[in-house]
């Protein structure tokens, strides 16, 4: 922890990582704070253990149709169609049935934007020849990266256990990206879209409540709890911030927004590059669907309103701006699927005929 953090948070994180246990596993979840320009770390807890990165997972998909385009493969204007792999996806708020077909950008705000899980497995699907392919090729661009806690198993970012990440990895991928495409920066601002007249809201609260916020992704499961990485510019510095496993919304916004306003003020002092922080490849992800989606989910969210209680009544709110939001529009058309029709099974080879006996 770097010296500057209050003395309330301070508190709050001894606290936590001394006392609060559910079924015999603390509670400490994943902090990151970083300065873009110099890599260094303003602020970290536990930013190398692992993690279920959920929807932002959909991140390093961003990525690779990206490289796709710079490479040629594909183009914006390229058809992105509904397949029958894609629309059996879990989750779905789009309503798009099978056939229904986007243009390759418009694919890239729904996915992003509207974080929908079958128009990211359909951009999977346009950039590779099928979804596993694309999955390859994620975890070869992660290990390029040097994502060295990472490991992708689908576009979307839906749970299983192979599907992991770190705080560290998250925010090394996050600034690859805005490094090497400041041209497609406008797919992490939308604060919705529509598509086909039906509105669907980002969960990115920071892009409209808190001034300079320029992205990135946020991402849910019961089993990794509301995550956000998140990229900010003010007065010429550009702070990157990775929360993983928050309880509500509101803890996950308003905990990202203090980080962000204390870096911007000069509060937290920078250490190491990011780069330095060691993966714990020895751990397994924490499964938090018990404390968040069970029975117990009351008792844990009223300790975690203790610890950060910013934007309940009574108390301050890092979220405090008003901004217009970017809302984007999708109109989509229908492409005719052929059925896939399965192969007769092969008919079992009849025996020989017995010889007729002798007469």
């Amino acid at each position: 922890m770097t010296k500057t953090v209050s003395a309330r948070r301070l508190l709050a994180h001894f606290a936590c990582a001394a006392s609060l246990f559910v079924s015999g596993t603390a509670t400490a979840t994943p902090v990151l704070v970083i300065d873009t320009a110099t890599h260094q770390v303003l602020h970290q807890e536990d930013a190398g253990a692992p993690w279920y990165p959920a929807s932002t997972t959909k991140l390093m998909t961003a990525l690779v149709v990206f490289e796709a385009l710079r490479s040629g493969e594909v183009t914006l204007s390229t058809p992105v169609v509904m397949t029958p792999n894609a629309t059996k996806q879990a989750f779905l708020e789009s309503g798009l049935t099978l056939g229904r077909t986007m243009t390759l950008e418009d694919a890239l705000f729904a996915t992003l934007t509207a974080s929908a899980n079958d128009v990211a497995v359909a951009l999977a699907e346009t950039i590779a020849p099928n979804e596993a392919t694309f999955v390859q090729r994620m975890n070869a661009t992660a290990a390029r990266l040097g994502m060295t806690g990472t490991h992708f198993s689908s576009p979307n970012g839906l749970f299983n256990k192979t599907n992991y990440t770190t705080a560290r990895d998250m925010a090394v991928l996050g600034m690859a990206i805005d490094r090497a495409f400041p041209e497609y920066a406008r797919f992490f601002q939308g604060s919705a879209v529509t598509i086909d007249g039906k509105e669907i809201k980002s969960n990115n609260t920071l892009l409209t409540r808190f001034t300079g916020t320029v992205g990135m992704k946020t991402g849910f499961l019961c089993a990794s709890g509301r995550n956000y990485v998140g990229l900010a510019t003010r007065n010429g510095k550009r702070l990157m911030v990775v929360i993983m496993g928050a309880t509500t919304e509101r803890e996950r916004d308003e905990r990202a927004a203090q980080y962000l306003q204390e870096a911007f003020e000069g509060r937290l002092s920078p250490s190491a590059p990011v780069e330095t922080i060691a993966n714990r490849t020895d751990l397994a992800p924490q499964d938090m669907r018990v404390r968040l989606c069970t029975d117990k989910s009351v008792a844990y969210e009223a300790e975690r309103e203790a610890l950060y209680p910013m934007g309940l009544p009574g108390h301050e709110s890092f979220l405090k701006d008003q901004i217009p939001g970017q809302i984007h529009t999708i109109a989509t058309w229908q492409t005719e699927i052929a059925p896939v029709v399965p192969l007769p099974a092969q008919r079992p080879a009849q025996a020989p005929a017995a010889p007729s006996p002798a007469g």
